[in-house]
């Protein structure tokens, strides 16, 4: 037994290690390839001094705004009770089901400097001039905001779900006012749920592409520099900029983890969670309004894109809403051959993808919870490595590292083929598919399976019937999450893709470029389509095996 754990984790190991770690040390060297003189260059450079600023600042800024939307929207959907509460948490929730470049779209659509939203206002006040551009820094954080909030929203909800509120009735006894209550008992007990939150949203923002890309404008980041600077051929900028947008998210992930740690919070009771019911008048009557224009926000940017996937091609110019609507969009999808073969990769792409994190992770997750394997921590240090680093500097690290081949130096020429972005979204989404099946095996008793051996049974027959059905759960879950980034994804894409291979997100940017809006949001809708049946199906395949 022992033997073959050592096996399997050597095993694990090795494909982590040419797969995350070699990557990211190509790039370090190749910071270094001239010296310190691509070093210096950064820091004397006004561009990515600016980029650097702008970086930060979008990041905390978007954590702040996410928090300043989901911690109130938490508090409010989970401590009251009023008319239409569990309507409205379902709602909340939407933004999530927006894979990234098409939320950015949305907002393209609706809050651009031809937006229907921007449009409106411009007719309704006879102004000359759009009223706003919808560019810039404080763009990009609106739409971090809209598109972020939603993890704060779910972690701080999950964190009040446990919260005993006989807690708080106690504080109030005691004399406690609400907002000394607020501070001093009910946000330290939930500060694990919010550091989680801000951290998700922090790394998020700081290696987001899409709104930037989109939206910047004239403001430079780290993210669009780096691709900037490849497209402009100065490699070892490009790997100074991936360099530094790495430091910065690990001193985040370090700051914020030893802020968690500072000191522990924890509940002695069981969780008893008791909702005020709204008895004023006015806001009785007042709730279910302010919810409604909450839905109506929200569903918004889903409702404009599927309004402008019937909109003709070359039609919608100066008009608020498209002038002509038209179902070839659809109909060119399902048979023009061009535009076929993007959505032929995405779903095969993802497909290769999550297969290989589903084997790989399990491994890793069955070794980090049930072995007595060799290397276990560095082994939960590799599979968590691809959470802390940007998706840009996954790709432009797989890019440095697989553009020939060199089989003594373990590298292969896949730069140029169809199988780098499968390699690119199998890396991204190693942390998510591994902790989702540790969550799964840490419920297990380890005993069950011993029992197994002990009764006769071999290891893979135990590993059949025993470990595979106590994973299940973990499994489909992150096979789910997988898929769905994986089908969607745009950051790593837009630096490793060729023609041949191009997914739906490229082609997505692709006509946008084109001012093909209509075509754009068609595989837009379709992209969100394909997330909800793979969610769909997950759940689906879950109560089955069930």
């Amino acid at each position: 037994m022992n033997k073959r754990f050592t096996g399997l984790a050597v095993a694990v190991l090795a494909i982590l290690a040419w797969s995350v770690v070699y990557p990211n040390l190509s790039v370090v060297a190749g910071s270094f390839a001239h010296g310190g003189r691509d070093w210096l260059a950064f820091f004397q450079s006004p561009a990515d001094h600016e980029a650097l600023v702008n970086t930060l600042v979008i990041a905390v800024a978007s954590v702040a705004s996410a928090l300043a939307v989901g911690v109130p929207l938490a508090f409010l959907l989970t401590r009251f009770e009023f008319r239409g509460r569990r309507f409205m948490s379902a709602v909340a929730t939407l933004p999530a089901a927006l894979p990234p470049l098409v939320g950015v779209i949305a907002f393209m659509f609706l809050y651009g400097e031809s937006g229907v939203v921007t449009r409106g206002v411009q007719t309704l006040f006879g102004l000359a001039h759009p009223p706003w551009t919808f560019t810039g820094v404080w763009a990009i954080v609106f739409v971090h905001a809209y598109t972020m909030y939603v993890y704060v929203f779910l972690f701080v909800s999950a964190g009040l779900e446990r919260y005993d509120t006989s807690l708080d009735e106690a504080a109030e006894g005691l004399g406690a006012p609400a907002a000394l209550r607020l501070r001093r008992v009910t946000l330290p007990l939930l500060t694990p749920s919010l550091i989680g939150s801000m951290l998700l949203v922090f790394m998020s923002a700081l290696g987001s592409f899409s709104a930037p890309y989109i939206f910047g404008g004239g403001a430079r980041v780290l993210s669009t520099q780096i691709l900037v600077s490849k497209l402009n051929g100065s490699m070892g900028m490009a790997y100074v900029e991936t360099s530094m947008l790495v430091i910065t998210a690990i001193v985040a992930l370090a700051v914020l983890r030893w802020i968690e740690r500072r000191r522990e919070y924890a509940m002695s009771g069981k969780g008893r969670v008791t909702r005020t019911v709204v008895r004023s008048p006015f806001w009785r009557h007042a709730a279910p309004a302010v919810a409604a224009l909450a839905v109506v926000f929200l569903v918004l940017p889903h409702a404009m894109v599927v309004l402008v996937s019937f909109a003709r091609d070359g039609a919608w110019t100066t008009q608020v809403l498209p002038p002509q609507y038209t179902l070839d969009n659809f109909r060119r999808l399902a048979t023009d051959p061009d535009l076929i073969q993007p959505i032929t990769n995405s779903v095969s792409m993802a497909a290769i993808a999550t297969a290989a994190n589903v084997v790989v992770c399990f491994l890793a997750a069955y070794l980090l919870v049930l072995s007595r394997a060799p290397g276990k921590r560095l082994l939960g240090l590799l599979v968590a490595l691809p959470w802390a680093i940007p998706a840009t500097a996954i790709a432009l690290g797989l890019a440095a590292t697989f553009d020939r081949n060199a089989l003594a130096s373990a590298k292969l020429l896949l730069v140029g083929t169809f199988w780098i972005l499968p390699l690119a979204y199998f890396v991204r989404n190693i942390p998510v598919v591994t902790n989702a099946i540790e969550g799964s095996l840490r419920q297990m008793d380890p005993t069950i399976e011993d029992a197994a051996r002990g009764l006769g049974a071999s290891w893979m027959l135990a590993m059949r019937r025993v470990v595979l059905p106590a994973a299940r759960p973990g499994l489909v879950a992150g096979a789910m999450l997988a898929a769905v980034a994986a089908v969607g994804e745009f950051v790593a894409s837009i630096v490793l893709y060729s023609h041949s291979n191009r997914p739906i997100s490229m082609e997505i940017l692709s006509q946008l470029r084109g001012l093909s809006f209509g075509t754009a949001a068609a595989y837009s809708v379709l992209l969100i389509a394909l997330v909800l049946a793979i969610t769909t199906g997950a759940r689906w395949a879950e109560s089955r095996m069930a």
